[in-house]
């Protein structure tokens, strides 16, 4: 193997140092681009989607959980797909495995879910074998079809005024692979991470960043900021 040059302390805190300029510049670039799709314009949701979760037929409108915003990822999990029925594709798998604590989104006032063509029976038994626990649910009509996501898996993004759901944004192929994280679900959101060091249009909801940030258990119905960091954020205003 024709390896890199082995080299002093100093030299490798150089090369670094070089590399950190670089990676500093591709960050904000991935924040000019969060903020462009902050002001991506809308899509008016007309056709009414219909599930089956848990509990039985459920819409579109109640994926969002009584939250303004929605984040659904198509996984591919149903006959015909490598691994049925014992898994979900590698690749949907891999992105499942990915998912991180779902309260911190939810702390945001966003929801996320998966959606597939397998039955709920089938959706409960795999996640439980993955030790999954993101709300999943089975698509009954032709969400995937019109959202891009019937042939291959996608993130489709979400957000509501009232009854009215609107199509904010979606992304596929190696886009899904960068996503996971909190950060990563809400910077493809509409209102985006809601930290007032973000460029947003007027009137976008904004706290301070850290100010929201808890744990995971602790957050309650109404998330209230870590008390150490409102202090800090009222002794810098």
């Amino acid at each position: 193997m024709d390896t890199p040059p082995v080299v002093s302390p100093q030299e490798w805190e150089s090369a670094r140092q070089r590399l950190l300029v670089e990676e500093k510049r591709l960050t904000r670039a991935r924040d000019e681009l969060a903020a462009r799709r902050r002001r991506m314009p809308w899509l008016p949701v007309e056709k009414r989607y219909e599930f089956e979760g848990p509990e039985g037929k459920v819409s579109l409108l109640d994926l969002f959980q009584g939250r303004r915003q929605l984040v659904v990822y198509r996984a591919f999990f149903e006959p015909g797909v490598f691994g049925w029925p014992d898994h979900a594709c590698r690749g949907c798998s891999m992105v499942a495995d990915h998912v991180g604590h779902l309260a911190h989104l939810n702390a945001r006032d966003t929801t996320l879910v998966f959606v597939s063509r397998a039955p709920q029976p089938d959706i409960e038994r795999v996640k439980t074998r993955m030790d999954w626990t993101m709300p999943w649910y089975t698509i009954a009509g032709d969400f995937d079809a019109d959202f891009g996501v019937d042939e291959w898996h996608g993130t489709n993004a979400f957000i509501r005024e009232g009854d009215r759901v609107f199509r904010t944004y979606f992304v596929n192929n190696r886009g899904d692979e960068a996503l996971g994280s909190t950060w990563s679900y809400l910077d493809m959101t509409a209102l985006g991470r809601q930290e007032t060091w973000e460029d947003s249009p007027e009137g976008y909801p904004q706290t301070p960043p850290y100010a929201w940030w808890n744990w995971h258990d602790e957050y309650g119905d109404a998330a209230e900021p870590a008390p150490e960091w409102v202090a800090r954020t009222r002794r810098a205003e």
